[in-house]
């Protein structure tokens, strides 16, 4: 386990999960306190490309600002941006997002594994990501590439994940930093 590492040294937090995750998200959003010196992004296996209540479901639960990406938006600290269905989410340089409609990786658009490898080319070792219940590997080799770019890995422990495949097959192949439960990971992220 990592030490003294600290979420707060980050400039950009990434949440990636699958079935069960949203149940995970209804407990840290609201734990989550301004200011936020990091830019939380979510990245979520969605289904429908026109439905928008789980951003609005999100934000009822936080005081912070929370918004479903859109290409180009510029990547700003204290705000919380969701993946949009259908579209593999990139971090780019340039501190901005852009959206990709190219084939789907592990199954899904959004992958985590793209976003999760992308950031960790941009912010390095400035970066967390966290790794959420799920049915499938997608965010193992995200959470890899973040890990080799010196930035902080936490899962979520299996036994308290509804799927528990996601952060089984994370804790297998990643070695994370950090293995939690949902408290765990409020006081990781506060």
């Amino acid at each position: 386990m990592a030490e003294n590492r600290l979420v707060s040294n980050s400039a950009m937090v990434l949440i990636g999960g699958s079935t069960g995750s949203i149940d995970v998200l209804l407990n840290l959003l609201p734990a989550l306190r301004p200011p936020l010196t990091f830019a939380l992004v979510i990245v979520l296996h969605r289904k429908s490309a026109t439905d928008t209540s789980l951003a609005d479901l999100f934000a009822l639960k936080t005081s912070l600002p929370l918004q479903e990406v859109e290409d180009k938006d510029a990547i700003l600290p204290g705000h919380i941006y969701l993946a949009p269905a259908d579209y593999h989410l990139l971090i780019e340089h340039d501190g901005t997002f852009s959206l990709d409609d190219s084939e789907k990786v592990n199954y899904s658009r959004p992958s985590i594994d793209v976003t999760f490898e992308s950031a960790a080319d941009v912010y390095g070792s400035a970066l967390t990501g966290i790794l959420l219940s799920g049915a499938n590997a997608d965010g193992s080799a995200g959470l890899q590439a973040i890990k080799r770019a010196g930035g902080l890995t936490i899962v979520q422990h299996p036994d308290t994940a509804q799927v528990a495949y996601m952060p089984q097959q994370a804790i297998l192949n990643t070695k994370p930093d950090y293995v939690l439960d949902v408290e765990g990971m409020v006081s990781v992220l506060r």
